[in-house]
């Protein structure tokens, strides 16, 4: 009877967790029971490892962890429906955890794909000192925006107790479903253009050792790129957590390294340098070219990772601020050395005439370049999976919520095997509430996945699909430098620096606002204007310390509302500073952040964080310029990226 209750109360939490559909109601005001079912029906699955602890009272009511979903029920349910309804939450989270330098290697895999070999000509677009000084501010400024999206989502003292495990669902705090919806999109942008690119580096590669030469013989070149992708890199996208892609990554890293090793060594840098009037020639003449954000987006595309962040952090052994912050150092250091040194000796050896794909510059006969170019297959074999995981994500969160397993589903394979478990035959509850499955061959608590098509699970058919949305473009064009450019002016300048930006903003806003504010109060008392500030000091401008009367002083804990900065006299400053722009979206942040961590809580029934776990310090002067600087500098890059590619294939800019 108990097994066959359970069983039943799991499968009741398995519908609810079908019913979500990954809106967010920005505008409910709710904050009870109605807040309660508006926040059930919009949550994204989540994950939690905590369990409840045994014998935990608290007034009568069970002790759960904070990130499980609480049924609508006033009457709790039994422990053993509390347990396999977090196992159902914990089914599309990763399974298996990375060490730091598993982690690392992943997020250098993830770093170091087709752009590593665009870099060359990403310095020819830009101009040689232009693409060094962007290269090393690029690296910069994608460590501190990796550092900040995970610390936000896991040390955020207003958020540290909430299951946020994407980047979309920290965007959707302070945006609602608008800001889910942009980071989802962008996502998919940069995944997709990076899988189409490490195809056409498979068609240029693989096909050129065997005698294909670039350009020509397109039937051939075409069937070798099915065949290899369909039997190396389709099984490998299959795979269900990042985590076991930890020994692929390291040696898809080590092959990059012998890659770079490979070009700094045999480019002809001395002939081609000697050829255009010497090496201080060239440096004098090769600053900054106008399709300098062409280069920009390249190299954009190059070091973006964010759309990965979630997956790596989240696959992380013991996550915490420093161990993450070491796995970025670690990643984005050895990128960036690895990108500089094949950058500059592939743009210096052949210069104005170097190609989108460096490689297509040596000689097809070559057998250094040959063992080059089974190098960069190589990468690529091990780094399409990286990528393939972020669109396969994309696509689950939207289509099915983020259930990729779906855990239960009928395909041909299991569907005697649940219809045992949904009877209670062979079935039974583990000490820890969990249902286990005896397989005839023995085997105790798999999970069975299903939902997908033909033979395949969900996961399965979500990654043929990818693959083959991907296969099709890299089979109709040829040149990657257009691929890798617009990618990164859109996809990479979007996701690296307009997202982390507003949303670190937006989280705290209502911290921003409070400096603005006082600034602009100050401003008003010294130069004699009215004041509009909140009234509850019991001071204002009159009751200052002027004629001797020291003994006042203006509290340093004044909240500002939007209103008070909004309204009044303002410095010419805060016009060209674009404040009221910051204002706005620092308010609406705020705003949406305050509804839907208020809903949270009731579904959490107030959560409990874990007191051991760090919290950020309060966001600083120097906090709040850095997110500008990325949301100018994104925006900036999108357009004037766009602009240049358009340029450029209009007029034929990049020919060799």
């Amino acid at each position: 009877l108990s097994v066959s209750v359970s069983v039943s109360m799991s499968v009741d939490y398995h519908q609810d967790y079908h019913n979500m559909d990954f809106k967010y109601d920005e505008d409910d005001a709710a904050a009870g029971a109605a807040a309660s079912i508006d926040y059930q029906k919009h949550q994204t699955p989540t994950n939690s490892h905590e369990e409840e602890p045994n014998g935990n009272e608290n007034n009568g009511s069970s002790s759960r962890p904070a990130q499980w979903p609480v049924p609508l029920e006033t009457e709790a349910p039994s422990a053993g429906a509390a347990a396999a309804a977090a196992q159902l939450s914990n089914l599309s989270m990763p399974k298996k955890k990375s060490s730091i330098l598993g982690a690392s290697a992943n997020l250098v895999n993830s770093i170091v794909g087709a752009g590593i070999i665009g870099i060359p000509y990403a310095f020819r677009m830009s101009g040689l000192w232009a693409g060094v000084l962007l290269l090393v501010l690029v690296s910069v400024l994608t460590d501190k925006s990796l550092r900040l999206l995970i610390e936000q989502a896991s040390f955020h003292p207003r958020l540290r107790h909430l299951p946020i495990n994407t980047f979309e669902d920290l965007a959707s705090y302070p945006f609602g479903k608008f800001g889910s919806g942009f980071v989802l999109f962008n996502m998919f942008i940069m995944a997709y253009g990076a899988m189409v690119a490490y195809l056409l580096i498979i068609k240029d590669t693989i096909p050129t050792v065997m005698g294909f030469e670039h350009g020509q013989n397109l039937l051939e070149r075409n069937l070798i790129l099915v065949a290899t992708s369909l039997f190396i890199m389709v099984p490998l996208s299959m795979q269900r957590d990042m985590a076991s892609l930890s020994c692929t990554s390291a040696l898809s890293v080590t092959a990059d390294m012998i890659l770079v090793l490979f070009i700094a060594a045999f480019s002809p840098i001395k002939e081609n340098v000697a050829a255009n009037g010497g090496f201080g020639e060239v440096l004098k003449n090769d600053g900054i070219n106008s399709t300098l954000f062409v280069g920009l987006g390249i190299l954009s595309t190059a070091m973006a990772c964010q759309h990965s962040s979630f997956i790596v952090a989240n696959s992380l052994e013991n996550k915490t601020r420093q161990r993450w912050r070491w796995v970025t150092n670690q990643s984005l250091s050895l990128s960036a050395i690895l990108c500089l040194i094949l950058g500059i000796c592939g743009y210096l050896g052949f210069l104005g005439t170097t190609q989108g794909d460096v490689l297509n510059n040596f000689p097809l006969d070559s057998m250094q370049a040959n063992a080059a170019r089974i190098l960069l297959a190589f990468t690529m074999f091990f780094t399409y999976p990286m990528e393939s995981f972020v669109a396969r994500h994309v696509l689950i969160m939207l289509v099915h919520n983020g259930d990729m397993d779906a855990r239960g589903g009928f395909t041909l394979e299991n569907e005697s095997i649940v219809e045992q478990e949904e009877l209670g035959e062979a079935a039974g509850i583990g000490d820890d509430g969990s249902v286990h499955t005896t397989h005839t061959a023995g085997t105790v608590g798999s999970i069975i996945e299903g939902g997908g098509v033909l033979c395949m699970n969900r996961r399965q058919t979500w990654t043929v699909m990818v693959y083959l949305m991907t296969l099709l473009p890299a089979l109709i064009f040829s040149d990657i430098g257009p691929v890798l450019s617009l990618t990164g002016a859109v996809g990479g300048s979007c996701i690296s620096y307009i997202g982390p930006g507003l949303v670190y903003l937006g989280l705290n806003g209502e911290e921003f606002l409070n400096k603005v504010g006082g600034w602009l109060d100050s401003w008003r008392r010294a130069k004699g204007h009215a004041t509009t500030g909140n009234n509850n000091t019991g001071l204002s401008e009159g009751d200052l310390p002027v004629e001797g009367n020291a003994s006042l002083e203006i509290p340093q804990n004044v909240k500002f509302s939007y209103e008070s900065i909004t309204s009044g006299s303002k410095p010419l400053l805060y016009y060209l500073g674009l404040f009221p722009l910051w204002t706005s979206v620092a308010n609406n942040g705020a705003t949406h952040t305050q509804k839907k961590i208020e809903s949270a809580n009731v579904i959490t029934r107030g959560g409990s964080a874990d007191e051991s776990k760090e919290t950020l310090p309060p966001p600083s002067k120097w906090d709040y310029i850095t997110c500008m600087f990325f949301i100018m500098f994104g925006a900036v890059s999108a357009v004037a990226g766009v602009l240049s590619n358009v340029y450029v294939q209009m007029n034929g800019v990049d020919e060799v």
